[in-house]
């Protein structure tokens, strides 16, 4: 496949790793689709780089793709239909008149018209963290809006696709109760993968091991290390004070926090506070309710079951090692 071309850390820099999440797409569009899917999981894993892979590589497979990052007001469209690319250039440039859901709303329109207008029929949309951009309130209604264009199209078609990536971990439950769409988590890099794009920094660098084991496979977490000259003491205090950890939410939950750092899963227990789970989800720290290992339910390569190294349990996974650390410095600022 080509390999698209991405910034990273001020760099461009080839699509690395995710080769088996790339190959689960092909399978999907070869196989039967019958839902939206959502792709969930920690912030800054890679879902937007995959995305993007996705979009080329389903090109190259004769579809007419549009992908949108509504929150970054960006688009890609690969389509001959020229007035798609007018009418979504018009939507995102309009500053006094933007609004997400606008454009959220438009995609779907635009869909819509390559069906019924322009008798396009292998049609894919992907459609990029638009959850934190229209609300949570409004995810249920668009995934609802999404399974009906597959269910209910305004003609006949021979494939639409439409992926959905979020990294708003509450969205996941209120998605899931309805049959509306198959949820599908996916985790930080491989290490093998991971390597990849580590070694695409400059040096000086520090050892790759000790990047490791504060990134758990995040290149995100990687680009901002590297953004600050791998001082770990600002991403941490960065994660401190933009996550909300005050004093005022150690003192009340300190103990089970406490417990947590030791091992995620003492977080999986009938006796912990729902509130808190809510807490830490909400702020994207952990990942609860792990799915099983099997690779069946993951965009690519699954988590390990256990790795208290990267603070990964069977059922429950700080989103990485220096997530961890941030929440243990602020219970040691008390």
């Amino acid at each position: 496949m080509d390999r698209v071309k991405l910034r990273f850390a001020g760099l461009e820099v080839e699509f690395v790793d995710r080769v088996r999440g790339v190959r689960q797409v092909v399978e999907w569009v070869e196989g039967v689709v019958i839902q939206p899917i959502v792709v969930f999981g920690p912030e800054g894993c890679g879902k937007s780089a995959w995305l993007k892979q996705v979009a080329e590589v389903l090109k190259e497979g004769g579809f007419d793709v549009i992908y949108v990052d509504v929150l970054h007001r960006e688009f890609i469209a690969y389509t001959d239909v020229r007035e798609v690319l007018e009418r979504l250039s018009e939507v995102i440039a309009d500053v006094t008149g933007y609004s997400y859901a606008k454009l959220a709303d438009l995609v779907v329109l635009i869909v819509k018209e390559l069906l019924k207008k322009w008798r396009k029929k292998r049609i894919a949309l992907l459609v990029d963290e638009v959850f934190q951009a229209i609300g949570l309130d409004k995810a249920e209604v668009y995934t609802k809006v999404l399974l009906n264009l597959i269910e209910y199209p305004p003609t006949s078609y021979e494939k639409i696709i439409a992926v959905i990536t979020t990294s708003e971990g509450l969205s996941r439950w209120r998605i899931g109760r309805h049959r509306w769409a198959l949820l599908m988590p996916m985790w930080n890099m491989s290490k093998e993968g991971f390597k990849e794009l580590y070694d695409k920094l400059p040096e000086p660098k520090p050892d790759f091991e000790d990047v490791w084991r504060l990134c758990g496979g995040n290149p995100f977490i990687l680009e901002q290390l590297y953004q600050v000259r791998w001082d770990v003491n600002k991403v941490i205090t960065n994660l401190i004070k933009g996550r909300g950890l005050t004093p005022n939410l150690i003192s009340k939950w300190g103990e089970l926090i406490k417990s947590a750092i030791d091992d995620p899963d003492n977080l999986w227990s009938p006796e912990t506070s729902k509130e808190l789970i809510n807490e830490l989800v909400e702020k994207n720290l952990i990942v609860y309710d792990l799915y099983p290992r099997d690779k069946y339910f993951w965009i690519d390569e699954p988590p390990p079951e256990k790795d208290s190294e990267l603070g990964i349990g069977k059922y429950v996974a700080w989103q990485t090692p220096i997530h961890r650390e941030a929440v243990r410095r602020a219970l040691a600022l008390g």
